[in-house]
């Protein structure tokens, strides 16, 4: 399946209105990002490593971990090896709320592949 860009445009507002609509958390693209690379990538996960994975500042991952920690969504645990580092880990939480977005993006892929005429401005059903 080839998505083309309004489709792809289409495929994201579908995903972003139905986790409004479902009254999820609120996450930035950057606390998503960090999220994901978390969850799809091989551990250990470190603030630096996030850091340099996704080129942005250790502030800035810093940030958006103690707001995903506080959400539940990932954890924070001094490394037992060398007690100078911490790692990033992955919660229930986090794996429940990545599991129901795969799903409202393969709910919304299909919605799309089902109608591949849609235009931008289409409701949202």
């Amino acid at each position: 399946m080839k998505i083309r860009s309004l489709e792809a445009l289409n495929l994201w507002s579908d995903v972003v209105i139905g986790a409004v609509r479902k009254d999820v958390p609120d996450l930035s693209q950057r606390q998503l990002a960090i999220l994901l690379t978390v969850y799809l990538t091989p551990p250990p996960h470190t603030v630096r490593g996030l850091a340099e994975h996704l080129k942005i500042s250790k502030p800035a991952v810093t940030r958006a971990l103690d707001t995903l920690s506080i959400m539940g969504l990932a954890k924070r645990k001094r490394d037992e090896a060398d007690k100078r580092n911490v790692l990033v880990q992955r919660t229930v939480s986090g794996s429940v709320y990545l599991s129901e977005l795969s799903d409202q993006i393969t709910s919304a892929a299909e919605r799309i592949e089902e109608e591949p005429t849609l235009t931008l401005l289409r409701p949202v059903g």
